[in-house]
């Protein structure tokens, strides 16, 4: 049995992931900082999926993480990176303190741990997926710090790319325009903003609605099987058209 490490597992694209590796027949190690939320996703997902209670941002995250995922001498064929915040934010009005918060979750935190689980992958001759947005291609106003992490972690999946492709690792990025999920209600958003804002994602995506964490799920399991195998450092648009569209 394939052994996956998804990030982000307890809620959103996350956790839509976990469940369909999980029906793929995968081991998922679910990373999340709540338990329950965790527990509840492996009632779903069954023997097959195993809780990991971590902050990806400690120090002693990707060890930990990593430890658990090749346990009992089981190879890591799949990484999928997909914890992440957004916070709202123009360069004027955007703090050192917000700054680094957006980049230690969204960038440092995905490459802490892929370099930790890179010897593993070699040997599994795995992948990667890491879970970007659509505004790591095209800016965005009102959100510096998180418009910026993501291209950063752009940038960060095409270097690796790079580096592992020789080593027969392929990593890759998906790029979800909306999508429905908990993400802008944890960035600050409440209920009455968040339905207008769903409302606005028909006009702003040339087909005509956000998405949902399952279609992302389709793209990350299908990046991570052997029939992309001729596939790296890609930053693939999932997102309705939005990143083709002009501001408005």
């Amino acid at each position: 049995m394939r052994t996956a490490i998804v990030t982000g597992a307890s809620s959103g694209i996350g956790r839509a992931t976990a469940l369909h590796l999980a029906r793929d027949g995968w081991r998922v190690v679910g990373v999340g900082r709540d338990a329950s939320a965790l527990a509840s996703v492996a009632s779903v997902a069954g023997s097959g999926f195993v809780p990991c209670v971590a902050d990806v941002t400690s120090a002693d995250a990707p060890t930990s993480i990593v430890r658990q995922a090749v346990d009992g001498g089981r190879a890591l064929a799949g990484l999928v990176q997909a914890a992440g915040v957004i916070a709202s934010g123009g360069v004027d009005a955007t703090t050192d303190a917000a700054w680094d918060a957006m980049f230690d979750v969204n960038v440092r935190a995905p490459f802490r741990l892929l370099r930790e689980a890179v010897p593993h992958l070699i040997e599994a001759r795995g992948a990667v997926v890491n879970v970007s947005s659509v505004t790591g291609l095209r800016a965005f106003p009102g959100l510096a710090s998180y418009c910026s992490s993501k291209a950063a972690l752009d940038h960060l999946t095409r270097t690796a790319a790079l580096d592992l492709a020789p080593k027969g690792v392929r990593v890759n990025a998906v790029n979800p325009g909306v999508v429905v999920t908990n993400l802008h209600r944890r960035g600050g958003m409440d209920e009455a903003r968040y339905a207008v804002f769903l409302e606005h994602a028909k006009e702003t995506h040339p087909i005509g609605r956000p998405g949902t964490a399952d279609e992302v799920a389709d793209l990350i399991a299908f990046l991570l099987s052997d029939k992309s195998g001729w596939i790296t450092g890609e930053t693939i648009a999932i997102d309705g058209g939005r990143h083709l569209t002009c501001f408005r």
